[in-house]
């Protein structure tokens, strides 16, 4: 899991001392961190908050945890930015979430594991796209709801590595690290994954 030149040349500016490089670096990796936030945001938090409070959130804890992270650089760059912005996306699901339970005074589930797995619904829009006539449209929702259906069915680590290698353009060797896994297994569950939607996607 090599670094680019270009992300070695500011994390080595960074260790030198220049610690505002981390703006940069962090706009370098901005889209892939909002491609991650996206597929995973809870639809029911729209209007209470966006993508760009969440990269907000995530940049300024990112510049507290900076100097340790040069001290140890244990993990690849991208990949700690995205463990970063995984953990603040939790809390702010959780928090806003309370929120609006107490606001409207009904139950929301808030004991479910957040572990911000992307929905079959995000994937199926993500892999469809939009239609532009009725018919198309018509067409499109049919497959949409097959297409969830199978991703549904599907293993959900075999389905998180399809999101994390076709849609985050994760490495297999940064999907393996991202889910504490072999490089080898996620390999074998990516193939497996990718047959299972060739699958689903081959019916009219």
């Amino acid at each position: 899991m090599a670094e680019s030149s270009e992300t070695l040349r500011l994390l080595e500016k960074a260790d030198q001392g220049d610690l505002g490089i981390l703006a940069e670096l962090f706009a370098r990796h901005r889209v892939r961190l909002e491609r991650m936030v996206e597929l995973r945001f809870d639809r029911r938090l729209q209007g209470r908050i966006d993508v760009s409070d969440v990269l907000q959130e995530s940049y300024l804890e990112a510049a507290r945890s900076f100097p340790a992270y040069l001290r140890s650089q244990r993990s690849p760059f991208f990949l700690w930015l995205r463990c970063i912005t995984s953990r603040k996306l939790v809390h702010l699901h959780r928090h806003h979430l309370r929120a609006q339970a107490r606001s409207v005074r009904r139950e929301v589930s808030l004991n479910q594991r957040h572990d911000l797995r992307a929905t079959s619904e995000a994937l199926a829009a993500q892999l469809l796209g939009h239609g532009t006539s009725p018919s198309e449209a018509a067409v499109r929702d049919e497959r949409r709801l097959r297409l969830e259906a199978a991703l549904d069915a599907m293993n959900p680590m075999d389905r998180e590595v399809l999101v994390l290698r076709h849609f985050e353009h994760l490495s297999a060797a940064e999907t393996a690290e991202v889910l504490g896994i072999g490089e080898p297994a996620a390999i074998k569950r990516h193939v497996r994954a990718l047959k299972r939607l060739k699958e689903a996607l081959k019916s009219p």
